[in-house]
C-alpha cells in the first residue's frame, strides 16, 4: 500500500501510534495511580517493615553471625526461627523460605525470598505459565506459582496446624517478596480454601502481605481476597504494572524492541474495558498499599505517603516512564521507605498527643477501621460486578459477610475511593505542625521546642 500511494502510509499511522503512547505515559505518573485512595494508619502497616526484615533474613546462610544485614537488624531471634529452607532443601521447586515464631507481635511467620538472578530454578518457576493455563476457585492464577505454593503446604501442613494450635491467639502471615510475593499470595488461596489440612483455623487470622508484587491472579479473585491479601508498592515499582506476561518478557530478551513496538501498538488499539473483561488477565492481589514519596516535576524526595484501597478498575494498569522503575523494587529500599512512614505516623500520633486530641476519639477510629476495610472490600465486589468482570458474583454467594454487614454496605453506598479521599483530608496540615512544635538539635535529630518542654 504504501508503495502504491507513493506514501509510507503505514509507516505514518505506527509512528503517530508510538507518539500518542509516549506521550501518555509521560503525561502519567505513579502518583496518578492512588491519588484518590485513603491513607494508611499506623495499625495496618506496622507490620509491613518488619515483615521485609524477615524476607531478607532468609537469604543469610546463618542468622546468629548475619553478613548483610540492614543498620536495625533483622528482628530475628534465632531461636525462635522453627525452620529455614534453602535451595538445596526444596530442590528448586519452590523459592528458599522460613518460618518464624514472633512472639513479641504474637505471629506465626512464613517468608519467602524473592527471584534470584543466578538460579535457573527460579526462571522455571516463572516460565511455568501461559496466559489462561490455570483455572483456581472461579479465575485464572499462574500456573507455576500455584504448583509453587502447593509444594509448600504440602512440606510445611504439619508444622503450621502444630503451631497454629498451640498459639490459638497469634496470626498465621505469609510474607513474600517479587516472585517469592506471588507465591505467598497464592498459599494463602489455597490455605484459605483447605484450612482444615491446618485445624480449622480460623480465616480472620490468616494474612498475606505481598511485598512488590507480581500479577498472579484474575481481577474476580483479587478483589475476593482483598480480606485476607494485601500488596505493597514502592512508587513507580514496574512488576506490578507490568501487564505482559512474565514469561514471553523473559523469553523475549533478543527480540525486546520487537515486543515493546507490539505492546505500544496493542495499548493503542485495545481500549481498557475491553482488557477488564479478559478473565485470562492477571492483576496484583488483594488491598494495595502505595508508598508515593516523589513528586512529577520536583526533586528529592518527601515525607513518603502511603495510600490504601481495593480499586477494580486503574489497578496500576500504565506502566510509568522513571529512572526509578527498577531501584524501587529493591527489598532494601521498600524497607527502608516503608520504616521511614511508619516513623512518620508514630510522628503523627505524638502531634495529636500534644494537641490533646480526645482518647476517646482516638479509640473510635481505631474500632471502626476493620469496619472500614471490610465495607471498602464489599463496595469493590459490587464495582466488579458493575462493571462486568467475567466471574465476579456479590458477596452473599460465598458467604464471606453476614447479611447484616451487606445490608449496611448497600445502605453506605458511594464508591470506596470517595470515602477514603474525604477521610484523608484532615491530615493534609500534619507537616506544618512538625515545624511548628518541633526542632532539629546540633545532630539532627527532631526534638520538642523548648518552650513546649517547659509547659
Amino acid at each position: 500500500m504504501s508503495i502504491l500511494c507513493g506514501l509510507p502510509f503505514l509507516e505514518c499511522i505506527y509512528c503517530l501510534a508510538c507518539t500518542r503512547w509516549v506521550w501518555k505515559r509521560c503525561l502519567h505518573n505513579a502518583g496518578h495511580d492512588s491519588e484518590t485512595w485513603g491513607q494508611a494508619t499506623a495499625d495496618e502497616f506496622e507490620p509491613v517493615p518488619r515483615l521485609c526484615r524477615y524476607i531478607l533474613a532468609v537469604k543469610e546462610n546463618d542468622l546468629r553471625q548475619p553478613l548483610r544485614a540492614p543498620p536495625q537488624g533483622y528482628g530475628v531471634d534465632p531461636d525462635c526461627v522453627v525452620m529455614k529452607k534453602s535451595y538445596t532443601d526444596t530442590r528448586g521447586k519452590v523459592p528458599p523460605y522460613l518460618i518464624y515464631l514472633d512472639h513479641d507481635h504474637a505471629d506465626i511467620v512464613l517468608a519467602i525470598r524473592g527471584l534470584n538472578l543466578a538460579k535457573e530454578s527460579d526462571y522455571a518457576v516463572l516460565l511455568d505459565n501461559k496466559l489462561g493455563k490455570m483455572k483456581f476457585d472461579g479465575g485464572y492464577v499462574h500456573n507455576g506459582l500455584l504448583k509453587a505454593a502447593g509444594c509448600i503446604l504440602d512440606a510445611e501442613c504439619e508444622v503450621l496446624k502444630e503451631l497454629a494450635e498451640k498459639y490459638p491467639n497469634y496470626t498465621l502471615t505469609f510474607t513474600g517478596h517479587s516472585l517469592g510475593s506471588g507465591v505467598a499470595a497464592l498459599l494463602t488461596m489455597v490455605v484459605v480454601q483447605n484450612r482444615d489440612r491446618l485445624g480449622n483455623v480460623d480465616r480472620k487470622r490468616i494474612r498475606c502481605f505481598a511485598i512488590a508484587p507480581t500479577r498472579c491472579m484474575s481481577l474476580n479473585l483479587a478483589v475476593r481476597y482483598a480480606d485476607v491479601i494485601n500488596s505493597v508498592v514502592l512508587q513507580d515499582d514496574f512488576l506490578p504494572r507490568t501487564a505482559t506476561p512474565l514469561e514471553d518478557i523473559f523469553k523475549s530478551l533478543f527480540c525486546l524492541p520487537c515486543l515493546l513496538c507490539l505492546r505500544c501498538m496493542r495499548d493503542t488499539c485495545i481500549s481498557e474495558e475491553r482488557m477488564l473483561k479478559d478473565p485470562r488477565r492477571l492483576y496484583a492481589p488483594g488491598r494495595l498499599y502505595h508508598i508515593v514519596e516523589r513528586k512529577p516535576f520536583r526533586c528529592g524526595r518527601f515525607p513518603p505517603v502511603i495510600r490504601t484501597a481495593v480499586p477494580v478498575d486503574g489497578r496500576f494498569e500504565h506502566i510509568v516512564l522513571s529512572c526509578n522503575a527498577t531501584s524501587d523494587h529493591a527489598l532494601l529500599w521498600i524497607e527502608k521507605e516503608a520504616q521511614c512512614k511508619f516513623d512518620y505516623i508514630l510522628l503523627e500520633e505524638l502531634i495529636d498527643h500534644a494537641l490533646e486530641i480526645p482518647a476517646k476519639q482516638k479509640m473510635e477510629r481505631q474500632k471502626t477501621l476493620a469496619k472500614e476495610h471490610r465495607e471498602e472490600h464489599e463496595a469493590a465486589l459490587h464495582r466488579a460486578v458493575t462493571l462486568a468482570v467475567p466471574h465476579a458474583f456479590l458477596p452473599s454467594q460465598y458467604g464471606t459477610f453476614d447479611e447484616k454487614d451487606y445490608d449496611a454496605s448497600k445502605n453506605t453506598g458511594g464508591d470506596s475511593s470517595t470515602r477514603s479521599s474525604a477521610k484523608s483530608t484532615s491530615k493534609e496540615s500534619w507537616y506544618e505542625l512538625i515545624d511548628r512544635l518541633f526542632e532539629r538539635d546540633e545532630s539532627g535529630h527532631m526534638v520538642l521546642k523548648k518552650p513546649l518542654l517547659a509547659d
